[in-house]
């Protein structure tokens, strides 16, 4: 009788040790965030079936007067998503590309071996690597002898995209850079410049040394800069991330003169084309006298404060390789803690 009393009670104690676990670790589940806003795009039929060797999709590109589009993508990407449905997806730009370029995708953490050119043969990640490729998409634009003439990264305005896509077509890159055929084409003012309270007026950039150094480029030609300010820099929680910068503004096309991190007297203008400043605005962020990271393109709340962190709290210190290794640990940290991370729009 005692015998089975104390195997009752000892059942009873396991089931509830049991049930007691698992509303633990319901609880656990329910306290973890979620990301979201990641989105797939199926490639349009037409992209190049490629069998990865380079080399041969160049010459077949060149027999054709076409170029080679190298499209690298990140599974989820919301700027990839966008970049498709509205240019390779839509008129003009879909018949564009189609007539004027063999797009190939590859994948930024992909492992298919690609035969680059009789040097380099390795997975798509590595050959990303190579490429120094930083944001996605990014396209890369070859000419008949397998070199690359453009990196575009990131999403880019319609205007903006079709300049860049008629800059590699008419071949224009054997005689000028994208920054100066852009500045060639005149476009009329349709932005006039924005005060913002963190704006300083400095012109020695290299007497700045005990804050990273953010310089906005902006124009009077910029379709985005009046977006930036409306979105971006008008955002409560990014001026508190800029307060760890001095911010600088310049006129991409203005001759003031001014020196460089590096101590070096130029204008704002060849400033700007010396860093390659083809696209306005673009935030070029610094530290201690060198670049470390830009943003030249569309980015969603989430990643456009990550960015800016990453460099105002000096996380690339700790993440030299990538910026999106500290995005990472960042996104896995708050998903962990009950907060929800938004990729896209919101």
């Amino acid at each position: 009788m005692r015998s089975n009393q104390f195997v009752w009670k000892y059942l009873v104690l396991l089931l509830i040790l049991v049930v007691h676990q698992s509303l633990s670790y319901a609880e656990d589940t329910q306290t973890q965030g979620k990301v979201t806003g990641s989105k797939m795009s199926e490639h349009p039929e037409w992209f190049k079936e490629s069998f990865l060797e380079i080399a041969d999709d160049v010459q077949e590109a060149s027999e054709q007067d076409k170029h080679v589009m190298l499209y690298f993508e990140t599974d989820g990407c919301p700027y990839c998503y966008k970049t498709i449905e509205e240019h390779f997806k839509q008129s003009p730009s879909r018949e564009y590309i189609q007539h004027n370029f063999d797009v190939i995708a590859l994948n930024v953490s992909g492992d298919r071996e690609v035969d680059l050119n009789a040097e380099v043969s390795a997975a798509e990640k590595t050959i990303a690597r190579q490429l120094k490729i930083v944001y996605s998409p990014t396209m890369v634009f070859l000419d008949k002898d397998n070199q690359p003439v453009l990196k575009l990264a990131g999403y880019r305005n319609g205007k903006d995209f079709k300049s860049a896509l008629e800059y590699v077509q008419q071949k224009a890159y054997l005689k000028q850079s994208l920054t100066d055929y852009s500045n060639s084409k005149h476009r009329p003012a349709v932005y006039r410049f924005r005060s913002h309270p963190q704006i300083k007026n400095i012109r020695d950039l290299s007497s700045i040394s005990d804050k990273p150094l953010a310089i906005l480029f902006e124009s009077a030609d910029c379709l985005d800069c009046d977006t930036l300010h409306d979105g971006h820099l008008a955002n409560s929680d990014i001026r508190k991330i800029l307060s760890n910068f001095t911010l600088v503004r310049f006129d991409a096309h203005s001759h003031t003169a001014i020196t460089d991190p590096q101590g070096k007297k130029t204008t704002t203008k060849l400033f700007a084309d010396s860093l390659g400043i083809s696209y306005r605005p673009s935030i070029v962020l610094f530290d201690r006298g060198r670049e470390i990271i830009r943003i030249e393109n569309l980015l969603y709340p989430y990643h456009f404060a990550s960015v800016l962190e990453y460099v105002g709290f000096r996380h690339y210190e700790l993440y030299p390789d990538r910026v999106w290794d500290y995005v990472d640990v960042k996104t896995a940290r708050l998903v962990a803690a009950g907060h929800n991370v938004s990729l896209s729009e919101k």
